[in-house]
């Protein structure tokens, strides 16, 4: 009996195990049958943070997906506004660029996160327990199914939450929402999922929301954007907890966002500096040891067995290192893929902290990861600060160490450095409205809390906050750029200086303005000509050299200090370069009398001096110009009527060349005579930078030219020698020819081009036949006439080359 009872234990066993397993197959149909759900495993822990289910529910669901239609058993409803008319606005308006859709989706999700915060602060339960507390972003990719999915573990949304927020666009009418955006530019709607949702059917044709909010159950909400979406409570999916979860089943043409890397750069271009960290559920190959095949173990053991025995006597104690090693289990290192979370957002937003906070080395990697380039050199400067107020902003901003090769050579069409966010969502690094073009060289960050988020650009560039943040942000750089100057011992003079050259730490600032000059002058100079209201600020900036600064440049404050009792202009001239402005004959006087003037040497300094007409109360001079006035010394009466009939004279000498006036000056020393300009036209170096424009227009040019004085110096010899042969002989033809050769030489040495340049070169050669006693009546030598012997083509060959004939 012992012996039967066995066998009859092991077919009873087997009976109960099939009655079991049909069992379970009929109760699985009948749930199928009755729409029931099946049971989430218990087993999550398989996945970090729990995003998947079981085996059935998957099943279920790939049906689901396949099929792309809305659940059976989900509460149905239709859009009150035309989706088709709805797209259109977000596609053609605002979202041209299908990237933006991750950017809203993030933005939404770290608003949900916000939420939840600051409900926290005042009832911490809110947060829940275990990974609800991890306020955080997810990306995760099924490449198979084809689905993105975004979750969060933010505020989460009801049922009602579900139909309100996810159709807020739609029940207020395509035209309610265009006249919304045209009346007030507030679409504020980060949070109900309003424009920035549905820019998800840029790459989506069928998007499920799954959402659970501490005051409800978990609903899923899902439309395919063709007029209806659909609500149903979700008793098959994952439990949230709290929070909120997008699918989205991408497009046949959006298939590159199922790639990592992609999703990576995005999340850098976009939500880079989110408040809250991003993950991704990304792959990662690493090396594994495993078991080795049996095969490749019986291989090596036969080979050492060959080994041993040929080795003699050796051979008992190798085989006991055999035997030792055998005992060891033989491995092999694999490829092997693994998955685990990511984060993406890893560079802290650090305009948010205090700058107390923010040490230098901070400051400096977050501008290298502004500037995405390979260069590790400091920037000269920054600025970080926080306008409060009607508009409320923090900025960052950076003075670049060296300024892009091509900043002026396509200066108007040059894009802004700046970065725009909206409460820590980035909008665009183009957005030219922040700052005006003369600053475009600056970089860094604006994070705006006043601006809306869901806009267009037109939209964005229309809105009254902004003016307010561009006007701010202008001062800001400005008194960055002031303390470069402020900082740098170079700066410094008198007492100040020898404070500063006592601390060492202030030797890498030595010579910093210097440096910002030579790359940025010429956008100081720009902002004179281009911004009124900031002209005075800008002026205090400006850097030059003169007659007095011994090769350093200066600036107008420190010329100011320097000026004689009783100057009240500053005086300049405008010239190619400072050796040829050094020896200038407008100068001889002034250096005498030891006044300082500033060279201007580059092209854009006449514009320049066109809007900064004055500086301090002081006016500017041209010292090339009319008008000039240096200190009491007044010439006399009797000096002018001498010199009366000369210049009468000589003025009419000169017709032709358009001399207006011929005067007396009290600016030469040396020199016989020179040519300035009236005092509203153009001057000299004007003339030829406005000649040498590939479209200018000689004849309206004409209109612009000053007026031609000539100026001569009473004092000088040769002046005093034509004054005595004018009154002997007015109509010597030998004393208007030296009038008209000194004319044009002092028309030369002004600045000015010679109208006829033969005309001057014939006189320079009759001054020399001159000097030199040749004979007026002396001609050229004839050249000899020397036969030229023609030849015909070909026959100078003839004789020197192989004959074709020969050669074939």
């Amino acid at each position: 009996m012992g012996k039967l009872a066995a066998p009859s234990a092991l077919i009873l066993l087997c009976l109960l195990s099939l009655l079991s397993n049909q069992d379970r197959k009929v109760q699985a149909n009948a749930d199928e049958g009755a729409g029931g759900s099946p049971k989430v495993e218990d087993n999550i822990g398989a996945v970090p943070h729990g995003l998947q289910t079981d085996s059935d529910v998957v099943k279920r669901e790939s049906e689901s997906i396949s099929s792309r239609s809305l659940r059976n058993n989900a509460e149905k409803f239709e859009f009150q506004a035309e989706v088709s008319r709805l797209m259109d606005i977000i596609v053609n308006s605002l979202y041209s660029n299908k990237d933006i859709f991750l950017r809203e989706l993030i933005s939404n999700a770290s608003d949900a996160l916000d939420k939840i915060r600051f409900l926290s602060l005042t009832d911490k339960e809110v947060l829940g327990e275990g990974d609800a507390t991890k306020l955080e972003i997810q990306i995760k990719l099924d490449k198979e199914k084809k689905i993105l999915s975004l979750r969060d573990r933010g505020i989460g949304m009801t049922k009602e939450d579900l139909i309100k927020n996810l159709g807020t666009i739609a029940k207020s009418g395509t035209s309610a929402f265009v006249e919304k955006v045209q009346s007030s530019g507030d679409l504020n709607l980060i949070g109900q999922f309003g424009v920035g949702f549905y820019s998800v059917y840029l790459v989506a044709d069928y998007v499920e929301v799954i959402s659970k909010h501490n005051d409800d159950k978990q609903y899923v909400w899902e439309s395919k954007a063709d007029g209806a979406f659909a609500i149903s409570e979700d008793t098959w999916n994952e439990p949230l907890d709290r929070g909120t979860e997008i699918r989205l089943h991408l497009r046949d043409e959006a298939q590159e966002y199922l790639e990592e890397s992609k999703l990576k750069e995005l999340v850098k271009k976009y939500s880079e500096f989110i408040n809250f960290p991003i993950y991704i559920w990304a792959s990662k190959e690493v090396d594994v040891e495993v078991p080795a095949d049996e095969d490749d173990s019986g291989d090596e053991e036969e080979t050492t067995d060959k080994t041993s025995s040929e080795e003699g006597e050796d051979e008992d104690a190798e085989k006991g290192e055999d035997e030792d090693t055998e005992k060891k289990p033989k491995t092999k290192t694999v490829k092997e893929t693994t998955y685990e979370w990511e984060v993406l957002n890893d560079v802290k937003a650090i305009w948010l902290r205090s700058p107390k906070d923010v040490t230098e080395e901070e400051y400096i990697k977050f501008y290298h990861s502004l500037e995405k380039g390979f260069s590790k050199e400091k920037p000269m400067a920054w600025s970080h600060f926080t306008a409060e107020g009607d508009v409320e902003f923090k900025a960052v901003l950076y003075v670049p160490p060296k300024a892009p090769h091509n900043l002026y050579d396509s200066y108007y069409k040059a894009k802004s450095n700046l970065k725009l966010y909206v409460r820590r969502v980035f909008i665009s690094d183009e957005f030219d409205e922040l700052l005006p073009k003369f600053l475009s060289f600056l970089k860094g960050i604006v994070d705006s809390d006043t601006l809306p988020l869901n806009v267009s650009r037109e939209m964005l560039q229309a809105h009254s906050s902004l003016k307010t943040i561009k006007k701010k942000l202008i001062r800001k750089a400005l008194d960055m750029i002031r303390k470069i100057a402020e900082e740098d011992p170079d700066e410094s003079s008198g007492k100040d200086e020898k404070e500063v050259e006592k601390s060492g730490e202030d030797d890498e600032k030595k010579g910093q303005y210097t440096k910002f000059w030579n790359e940025y002058g010429k956008s100081i100079k720009l902002g004179i000509i281009e911004d009124a209201s900031n002209r005075n600020r800008l002026a205090k900036l400006l850097r030059f050299e003169s007659t007095k600064s011994d090769g350093k440049l200066t600036s107008l404050d420190k010329y100011i200090s320097r000026m004689k009792s009783g100057q009240k202009e500053i005086f300049y001239i405008t010239g190619t370069s400072q050796e040829q402005l050094e020896n200038s004959p407008f100068l001889e006087r002034l250096k005498k009398k030891n006044y300082e003037v500033i060279f201007f040497t580059d092209p854009v300094d006449e514009y320049l001096m066109q809007y900064l007409m004055d500086y301090e109360g002081k006016q500017f001079q041209n010292v090339s110009k009319e008008g000039l006035k240096i200190g009491k010394d007044k010439m006399k009466k009797e000096v002018k009527e001498s010199f009366k009939e000369l210049t009468k004279w000589w003025k009419g000498v000169v017709t032709t060349d358009k001399v207006d006036e011929v005067k007396i000056s009290n600016r030469l020393d040396n020199t016989p005579c020179v040519v300035v300009t009236s005092k509203f036209g153009w001057s000299a170096n004007m003339e030829r930078i406005m000649q040498a424009q590939t479209l200018s227009d000689a004849s309206k040019q004409s209109y612009m030219k000053g007026k031609r004085i000539l100026e001569i110096n009473p004092r000088h010899p040769i002046i005093k020698e034509l004054r005595a042969r004018v009154v002997k002989d007015p109509e010597d033809e030998g004393v208007k020819q030296t009038a008209q050769l000194v004319y044009q030489t002092a028309l030369m040495e002004s600045g000015f081009s010679l109208p006829d340049p033969k005309d001057f070169a014939s006189r320079i050669y009759s001054s020399v036949r001159s000097s030199l006693t040749i004979s007026p009546d002396a001609t050229i030598e004839e050249e000899e006439d020397v036969e030229e012997v023609e030849t015909k083509a070909g026959s100078g060959t003839d004789t020197d080359s192989p004959d074709l004939k020969d050669e074939l």
